[in-house]
């Protein structure tokens, strides 16, 4: 005990003397001078010397007429002089689409200078465009707040600014402060960055020279990014979140579950999910939630309404991929709406390719197993996309060798030019709407049921097992690592043929090319035994059993047009109701834009289903007011039936081109 109490007393020495040479006692520690520091290594305030790149780069704070300033990035080719200025305006980080890379002296290259979203990068950099890119107001270096898709100036927007405002007073800004410029700005961009360009041409500026929007979201209700003919696209969700919940994207969306199949299953309705991960408290949420049908809200945004109440005085050319599994709607739209007024067919241009969602400016010799035999992509920025931006933006004004319409015929896998859509083609054809039928046998074919077949088919939709949209286990959206996303429209449609509560009608095999052009339209006459339902529709590509060159595509069974149908919709987008159980109603609905041929050797499938999940939200069967705010026992087995006898006849009208 002795020896103990000794070695006690002799390591309370050193502690004490320790505690002395440092500055004393924790106690005493506030009273003794600071601990002495190493100086910073990093400086205050860094600015980057681009000095031996082949551009400078500006970044600059632009006012609004209100006095908030946006934040652009201005990069301006060394030596430039009298070059046309391309702008970007995005909600996504105008820094991260900015890079750095050293100038090429052997070359003369700047380098690829540019990358990320948006930036069609042969064709800036070796246009010599001076690059502009600006954030959103409300997003990263901007300043003021931000609204999705913010509404124009009127019922949905009270104050003084809008999209269109400061589009107009950024180009105002950039024409009086670039000198190296010709004073000629064009704007293009994708997806949200392509509903910019539309609004420009909102009382555009003067100097707004042209306009390319890609992949467009034009009318997030009807067929864009929030819902389809009234479905909601849930697994949209994390996007709302990570868009709203921070100005710089830092609040993240996160998930417990590897299959997204199981992380919305978990929660049941939307509004659960939502309620569940806070998002009560962000704004697009809220209207999300509280405008589950087609009100004013929708229609006053939707800017093929709006462009086709208004003059047409900049040129346009409208991008859109065939198998765009995010915006697949807008593009069309806008086309359909304000080409009447291009009545010298010179100021409205359209571009249709077989690509995902903004896979135009990117290599794209296939997507997913469907491969197209050549670089479709960098043929659309090489033969369309520079020549068309040359001659609009550039003082000497090269001669436009572009068509008014530049479409890809998938299944052929070729390019054609054409006057106009879908009633164009390039040697004499017409149009010829034709009743693709389905049969009870389940066969498809050209000739109309007769009243010796069944009446009708049916399966059992089970909202607790749901169809899914892709084979699971089911991949968040998205675009990095080993994600898939952006290829599900093309994936295989096999898994969901077989299911019992999936019906399937096949035509025989083909003998001869059958040609498609335009939106094929559903004529579904069905019925539920429950208060509300939806329609999923298909109409598919089934490959022959063997292909010798690409065996992997033996059966294959390729998606050509597909989309969704909410129920209580089938009279009034704006006014839902509830179905009447069991009896036979039509179901009348576009399937997005086709330019396809089935080759000899090839089949036609329809598929029929009424989940298509978690894409879209699982309908209850059963009408309550506002499905987001569906509780677990409102879910229910439902018995779908398709009729197919004569008067009651269910097909989808193929638009077929027939040669003059």
């Amino acid at each position: 005990m002795t020896l103990s109490l000794h070695r006690l007393r002799a390591a309370l020495a050193v502690l004490l003397l320790s505690a002395a040479a440092f500055g004393g006692t924790a106690a005493s520690a506030a009273d003794s001078p600071k601990y002495p520091s190493l100086p910073s290594e990093t400086p205050a305030h860094f600015k980057p010397d681009h000095s031996a790149f082949g551009y400078t780069i500006r970044d600059v704070m632009v006012p609004m007429r209100d006095g908030i300033k946006l934040h652009t990035e201005i990069m301006v080719p060394k030596g430039a002089h009298d070059a046309p200025m391309l702008l970007t305006r995005t909600p996504y980080n105008a820094n991260g689409m900015v890079r750095e890379t050293q100038h090429d002296s052997l070359s003369g290259d700047m380098g690829t200078a540019l990358e990320g979203y948006d930036n069609a990068v042969p064709v800036i950099v070796n246009g010599g465009y001076i690059r502009v890119i600006q954030d959103v107001r409300g997003k990263y270096g901007s300043e003021g707040d931000f609204v999705m898709n913010r509404p124009f100036r009127g019922p949905l927007n009270h104050t003084p600014v809008d999209e269109s405002t400061d589009t107009y007073d950024t180009i105002d800004w950039l024409v009086k402060h670039v000198s190296e410029s010709n004073g000629k700005v064009g704007i293009l961009g994708i997806s949200y960055d392509g509903y910019e360009p539309l609004t420009a041409l909102v009382n555009p500026n003067p100097a707004l020279k042209v306009v390319v929007p890609m992949n467009p979201m034009v009318d997030g209700w009807m067929g864009d990014d929030w819902f389809h003919n009234g479905a909601f696209r849930e697994q949209n969700m994390p996007y709302v979140y990570e868009q709203e919940a921070s100005r710089d994207n830092s609040a993240k969306w996160w998930s417990n579950y590897y299959d997204d199949y199981d992380l919305y299953m978990h929660y049941g309705s939307a509004g659960a999910m939502g309620k569940a991960y806070g998002m009560g408290q962000i704004g697009f949420w809220k209207k999300l939630v509280a405008h589950p049908a087609y009100d004013s809200f929708w229609s006053e945004q939707a800017m093929d309404k709006i462009l086709a109440a208004q003059p047409l005085k900049v040129p346009v050319m409208l991008v859109d991929s065939l198998w765009d599994q995010e915006d697949i709607y807008g593009a069309l739209a806008v086309y359909r709406a304000i080409k009447p007024k291009d009545t010298a067919n010179d100021m409205v241009y359209l571009v249709m390719g077989p690509w995902h969602h903004g896979q135009e400016i990117e290599p794209a010799y296939q997507l997913g197993p469907i491969r197209f035999g050549s670089d479709t992509g960098s043929y659309f920025q090489q033969e369309i996309l520079a020549p068309f931006l040359a001659h609009y933006l550039k003082s000497d004004a090269p001669p436009d060798p572009v068509a008014p319409v530049t479409a890809y015929v998938t299944g052929a896998d070729r390019w054609e030019r054409l006057d106009s859509w879908p009633r164009g083609c390039p040697s004499g054809c017409n149009i010829e709407p034709t009743p693709f039928y389905l049969h009870a046998d389940g066969s498809a074919n050209f000739t109309a049921p007769t009243a010796a077949e069944a009446r009708d088919t049916s399966y059992v939709s089970d909202p607790d097992k749901p169809v899914p949209f892709r084979p699971r286990p089911d991949q968040p959206v998205g675009y990095s690592g080993d994600l898939t996303w952006a290829q599900w429209l093309v994936d295989d449609q096999r898994p969901y043929s077989g299911r019992p509560d999936v019906l399937t009608f096949e035509s025989a095999v083909l003998t001869q090319p059958m040609t498609i052009a335009g939106q094929p339209q559903v004529h579904l006459v069905a019925a539920t035994s429950g208060t509300d339902s939806d329609w999923v529709v298909k109409l598919i590509d089934v490959y022959p059993d063997q292909i010798a060159a690409e065996p992997e595509l033996g059966g294959y069974q390729l998606g050509i047009a597909m989309d969704i149908f909410r129920g209580r919709y089938r009279t009034s987008f704006s006014a839902p109701h509830a179905l009447t159980p069991n009896k036979p109603l039509l179901y009348r609905f576009d399937l997005p834009t086709a330019n396809h041929v089935f080759l000899p050797g090839h089949r036609i499938m329809v598929q029929v289903q009424s989940s298509w999940f978690p894409l879209y939200d699982r309908n209850p069967q059963t009408y309550v007011g506002n499905i987001f705010l569906a509780e677990p026992g409102d879910y229910v087995k439902a018995t779908q039936r398709i009729y197919h006898s004569p008067g009651e006849a269910s097909y989808i009208e193929l638009p077929i081109v027939q040669q003059k």
